[in-house]
């Protein structure tokens, strides 16, 4: 890891200690080593590093391509440990570098819904992290994030908003026999934010509100 990863992981877990009341459950429920997929729905930029700070393992991140664009910014979101995605889907070489990742035993961690949510609610998730983890046979950790929605102007520094990480158990994705259909992986991406919406107050589950929990524990 490059020195900006730690020295990122400690600026931030200090400016959360200080101007947020920062609150992580469900720690017991990370495993201590070996692969994972770490799911979470995504409401601002501070995503990445409170999962940084809040899961004790060392994190890469899979992150939006446009976000490498610019030379400064994308300087310190790679050294953060980010690698590039498309929103639109998983290309080949991401795909690869997922699954060299995950059979290294490195933690890896997602946002399936592709970009942040505008009203802190749930949207509907492309299909990158249900293709990674049905590829690699990698388990998940669902994980529920509230609060950091309110990180905005300058009034937040001064109220230390209630930020919550909520960590569910992880799950492994079931075995598929031949080729991945789109049916398939469609289906197992409800199945992922499902899980994670289960994390999360019913305010917050968006898209995902209504749908069937026990069904798609069925898969």
């Amino acid at each position: 890891m490059h020195w900006f990863y730690y020295v990122g992981r400690v600026l931030t877990r200090i400016s959360l200690s200080i101007f947020t009341n920062w609150e992580v459950r469900g720690r017991e429920n990370i495993p201590p080593e070996g692969s994972l997929l770490i799911a979470a729905n995504h409401l601002h930029l501070a995503d990445p590093p409170l999962l940084g700070v809040s899961i004790k393992r060392k994190i890469m991140f899979i992150a939006k391509e446009e976000l490498f664009r610019s030379r400064f910014s994308g300087y310190f979101i790679r050294n953060f440990g980010a690698v590039p995605v498309r929103r639109e889907g998983t290309g080949r070489t991401t795909l690869r570098m997922a699954e060299q990742l995950l059979a290294q035993g490195w933690a890896l961690a997602m946002f399936p819904e592709g970009k942040r949510s505008k009203n802190a609610q749930l949207q509907s998730a492309f299909h990158g992290s249900a293709l990674i983890a049905l590829r690699s046979g990698a388990p998940i950790l669902p994980v529920g994030i509230t609060g950091t929605e309110k990180i905005k102007g300058r009034g937040w520094l001064f109220h230390r908003p209630k930020i919550t990480v909520n960590i569910g158990s992880p799950f492994s994705p079931p075995k598929i026999d031949g080729r991945l259909t789109k049916e398939e992986i469609a289906r197992f991406t409800d199945c992922i934010m499902e899980h994670i919406a289960e994390l999360l107050p019913d305010d917050y589950r968006g898209n995902y509100n209504d749908k069937g929990i026990k069904e798609v524990r069925e898969f």
